[in-house]
């Protein structure tokens, strides 16, 4: 169905300064980006369905930040959002994504062959050590009306072990989740991969695939998510790294992104972190996956040195 308008016909009847949100206590992409000279060239297109600037950049200015990640401060209402108001969007983009240019090409691996994991040892000790859980099923979220209608036309659709989900309608169209118990992240990036490409097959006998392009990837609703739309995340218990003075700064050089074990909005327990890819857009999903893989190993390392009393220095990795 089309987006409603008019609200956006009669706004026009004002000047841009009159209109301009005030994004000065702001603290998300959206607001770091939107000049008033942005706002002037792109407050009076929408795309064919009628998505507009205001609907774009409404949940960054409702929502002025977030107490634990920096928000992107922005939703795509369809596919040609992102070439509608690409003079906002680009380099919101670059700004989340480590300065992901527009003439940059996204490239996309769903072979699970290629991916290097933990051997069987080292997994059976990380479990028995109780540093690794089970990945979490995501919040739901709400804002930018994601939530209109709820719940009709959502469902879930999961195999018998309930370790492969579909959720339909959440956030985008749909969200697909691969999760189990214990270390194994390679079964769960092959059970991701060979279901992921079994539902697009599905997809493509009624002429309909996934939204792809070169240039960013997989195309979803947050740009946070561009690329791949992975995120490959494992619990693990860090009592002493996680209050290591260097723990953000190890996060960051690793190009992990960590929350609560409840989804993002929730704190630590007991030192157990949900640990996730930093990134989505510009590297493959492979190549996301073995970044958590091995930080996730190098961190574990990390804390056993830790809980011997010993320095760390030597094992911080530079930056990637």
């Amino acid at each position: 169905m089309p987006f409603g308008n008019t609200h956006n016909n009669f706004k026009l009847n004002y000047k841009v300064e009159e209109e301009f949100p005030n994004l000065s206590k702001h603290n998300n992409h959206m607001a770091k980006v939107l000049t008033k000279e942005i706002y002037g060239k792109l407050r009076d297109k929408q795309t064919p369905s009628g998505y507009t600037l205001d609907d774009v950049i409404q949940t960054g200015v409702d929502n002025p930040g977030h107490p634990f990640i920096m928000t992107v401060g922005c939703v795509a209402g369809d596919e040609e959002s992102y070439e509608v108001f690409k003079d906002l969007l680009d380099p919101i983009i670059s700004d989340r994504h480590g300065g992901y240019k527009p003439t940059d090409k996204h490239k996309t691996d769903l072979n699970f062959e290629n991916l290097k994991s933990m051997t069987d040892a080292e997994q059976d000790q990380l479990i028995n050590d109780h540093f690794l859980f089970d990945k979490p099923v995501s919040p739901l979220l709400t804002c930018a009306g994601m939530a209109r209608d709820w719940p009709d036309a959502r469902g879930i659709w999961h195999n018998d072990n309930k370790t492969f989900l579909v959720w339909v309608n959440e956030e985008d169209h749909l969200r697909v989740i691969s999760m189990q118990q214990g270390g194994n992240m390679r079964e769960v990036f092959r059970r991701f991969c060979v279901g992921l490409q079994k539902i697009e097959a599905i997809f493509k006998k009624h002429n309909h695939g996934f939204m792809w392009n070169e240039h960013l990837g997989y195309i979803l609703t947050c740009p946070s998510n561009l690329g791949t739309g992975l995120r490959g995340g494992v619990h693990v218990k860090l009592p002493k790294l996680s209050t290591h003075p260097k723990f953000e700064e190890i996060l960051t050089r690793l190009r992990l992104q960590k929350r609560g074990t409840g989804g993002v909005d929730t704190a630590s327990v007991g030192g157990v972190f949900d640990i996730s890819n930093a990134d989505r857009l510009g590297s493959s999903e492979v190549d996301q996956v073995q970044l958590v893989v091995d930080g996730v190993k190098l961190m574990v390392e990390m804390e056993k040195k830790l809980e011997k009393g010993e320095a760390i220095d030597s094992m911080i990795p530079a930056q990637k």
